[in-house]
């Protein structure tokens, strides 16, 4: 028997709860809807003692989930303003956290774009899955948000300084360097994702015995994933405030490598304020060993700022809605970012 809801699709397969992320033409992008629908049916296998694990994955191999329905929070901020977007925003924060904290065993399976609100669904679970064709990155920067969806939290758990360049430039992981970098515990062929899935929904085994099976052992050092340098030149966690972002900048430019040059141009397109914001809030979570949930209760205080500059609008009608990619930033440099504006996001209201 299944069932139809919203934009997921669920059914039970004896002892499985399965769940499918069913917004294919929007790459999943997650909404309110989705997210309760998500929360409605975990609530609702919780308590069943039939139920003993849980399996999402997505009906598109394009895209496990793209990230948040940005564009759908532009039309809500143009016509209700921030906080109604934030209310909409916070829902979907609710379902990653229901998963992160479930207490039974949730098998995520993100095959393809990961993104965002995408990240929020699957990388919080307790067992990680990607595959070749999986891409997973946190770009918020790049629309002036900062990493949400508790993606905060994991680029500050990831190695150092490795994941505070990913929060900043957005840059985008493959499978294996998922793995490598935190954000998932398995890799596997996308070949043989069907045999897997069939192995989760059908076998009595421990979810670990089951994914070993299917999983590669050929995950890539951290040295062999990404350049030996970035641990050098991204190394301003440490830095005074408002000081790190700007000594980056300077290190990059100084630097000949063709990963830098190309983080450099990256930087230079990204909204400054955001940069500045998310510097700040790596280097708090690192310092302060917060929780995931501690993160989440950060960015949700946060992004309730960010979404009423002119900043989130802006880089949302550039990138998706105009699509003319020239957003006009305020402020246009990072020199012109204020250190009390910044800081005054990270102060509860």
């Amino acid at each position: 028997m299944q069932d139809i809801i919203s934009t997921i699709r669920s059914s039970r397969h004896g002892h499985v709860g399965y769940i499918t992320l069913d917004r294919p033409r929007n790459l999943n992008a997650v909404d309110r809807a989705m997210a309760e629908a998500i929360m409605d049916t975990l609530a609702e296998w919780r308590d069943d003692p039939a139920i003993q694990r849980i399996l999402i994955d997505s009906s598109s191999s394009k895209a496990f989930c793209a990230g948040g329905d940005i564009k759908s929070l532009y039309m809500t901020i143009q016509e209700d303003g921030p906080k109604a977007a934030h209310r909409n925003m916070v829902i979907p924060y609710q379902a990653m956290q229901m998963i992160a904290d479930y207490p039974k065993p949730v098998i995520t399976i993100m095959d393809g774009i990961t993104m965002g609100g995408g990240v929020g669904l699957g990388a919080h679970a307790g067992y990680r899955v990607v595959t070749e064709r999986s891409v997973l990155a946190m770009p918020e920067n790049l629309i002036g948000l900062t990493p949400d969806a508790g993606g905060s939290w994991l680029l500050a758990q990831a190695p150092r300084p490795y994941g505070l360049r990913l929060a900043l430039t957005g840059d985008r992981m493959i499978g294996a360097q998922a793995v490598t970098m935190g954000f998932a515990d398995y890799l596997v062929s996308s070949e043989k994702l069907e045999a897997l899935k069939a192995a989760l929904l059908s076998d009595t085994f421990s979810e670990d015995a089951i994914l070993k099976r299917y999983a590669t052992t050929d995950i890539p050092s951290l040295s062999d994933a990404f350049p030996q340098a970035i641990s050098t030149l991204y190394n301003v966690e440490d830095m005074g405030p408002h000081e790190g972002v700007p000594v980056l900048l300077s290190r990059l430019e100084a630097s000949d490598q063709d990963w830098a040059k190309t983080d450099l141009t990256t930087l230079r397109c990204l909204c400054p304020f955001s940069l500045h914001v998310t510097w700040r809030m790596q280097q708090k979570l690192h310092a302060t060993h917060a929780s995931c949930d501690d993160a989440f209760a950060l960015e949700t205080q946060l992004v309730l700022h960010m979404i009423s500059r002119p900043d989130f609008s802006e880089g949302v009608r550039a990138r998706v809605i105009d699509k003319d990619n020239t957003p006009r930033w305020s402020p246009a440099s990072l020199s012109e970012v204020k250190e009390d504006a910044v800081e005054r996001c990270f102060k509860v209201q």
